[in-house]
């Protein structure tokens, strides 16, 4: 047996274990939830075990209200899943539905197919945290379709396996992924955080919807094995995290938001430094950033992030928003925490 195949198998008697009695449940008809994006403000990138998705360091995020996923489950009589994505039916040699379909088989009696209805309220795999919404919406429906009842932990915990980032998106607001220790990952697990900042804002500049050329899981990958800048990383996160963490404790957005985007760009250049270099700007991102940084030179507190793609978000409060609207009137503004307290489906 080969080491991806042992790993697998591990994988599988983890979930077993996590279902135990609940995995062969009699589902119910259909079944339905959402999940927001998230947007890491101390990221993760790069793994200390693939199969498991386990991070090298712990992140912490903002979700994105309602800019996620909304998935719908139903049983079918059929011979594989059928995976619908935004009303189109997506190919089982897709890599979209070969993923759902791996998370599925891991998690469901192997007679039980799914017609799997999501759409997506962000683009596809443009950098905006699609995959991360995707799962954990699948994770939250698959709960209530068979009736496992599961603690939130354990749900982020599996929603990881299918999306590193899904586990943060089972929440409102601020959350945080530990890394974890344990070899199974069972203690690498997102929760919320309790403050709150009604007053945060979060722009979405998006250069290009596009699918990415390199996925993140690949990117993550190459710079891991051949960045020389990637060894400073891990150190150099998890101070940001702690910075992060309290500067939304003590309401300091100067700290927060400036700590955000020196992360990002430190980020960024572990990918640059890669070989072959992993560039996911396009011309457009610099000079957007170029903008911001202008801005901010003219006393308006406005701060950016991206993650494995050419879009920005931006970070402003409330009271500003009407000169970001000025400055970009292409914006798509979002208010973080008008959802805090949603019933999910």
């Amino acid at each position: 047996m080969s080491n991806h195949q042992t790993e697998d198998v591990c994988v599988n008697d983890w979930v077993n274990q996590v279902l135990d009695t609940v995995k062969h449940n009699t589902p119910a008809t259909q079944a339905s939830a959402y999940a927001p994006s998230n947007i890491a403000l101390s990221k993760y990138w790069g793994k200390r075990e693939a199969n498991f998705n386990l991070p090298v360091t712990g992140s912490l995020s903002i979700s994105l209200a309602d800019h996620g996923t909304k998935t719908g489950l139903s049983v079918i009589d059929a011979p594989a899943h059928q995976v619908i994505l935004n009303g189109e039916q997506v190919g089982e040699h897709k890599s979209f539905a070969i993923k759902i379909n791996q998370w599925l088989d891991r998690v469901l009696p192997s007679d039980l197919k799914l017609r799997i209805d999501t759409h997506n309220t962000v683009p596809t795999a443009a950098g905006l945290a699609s995959s991360a919404s995707g799962f954990a919406a699948l994770t939250l429906a698959t709960n209530t379709l068979m009736g496992w009842q599961l603690p939130e932990y354990l749900l982020s915990a599996l929603a990881r396996l299918g999306s590193g980032s899904a586990s943060r998106s089972l929440w409102h607001g601020f959350v945080k992924w530990q890394a974890g220790e344990l070899a199974d990952g069972s203690d690498s697990i997102a929760f919320p955080l309790k403050p709150q900042w009604p007053q945060l804002k979060v722009g979405l500049l998006t250069v290009s919807s596009l699918s990415k050329a390199v996925s993140s899981r690949e990117g993550m990958g190459r710079t891991v094995a051949t960045s020389a800048l990637y060894k400073q990383w891990p150190q150099k996160t998890e101070a940001d995290l702690a910075s992060i963490e309290a500067a939304i404790t003590n309401g300091d957005f100067e700290t927060m938001a400036a700590t955000a985007e020196h992360n990002a760009m430190s980020m960024h250049a572990t990918m640059a430094a890669a070989w072959p270099p992993l560039v996911y700007w396009q011309p457009e991102s610099l000079v957007q950033m170029q903008k911001i940084w202008q801005l901010r030179q003219q006393g308006l507190p406005l701060y950016f992030t991206m993650d494995a793609g050419p879009n920005l978000k931006l970070l402003f409060e409330a009271q500003h928003q009407a000169d970001v609207e000025a400055a970009f009137p292409e914006i798509q503004i979002i208010t973080p925490f008008s959802h805090v307290t949603e019933v999910r489906d």
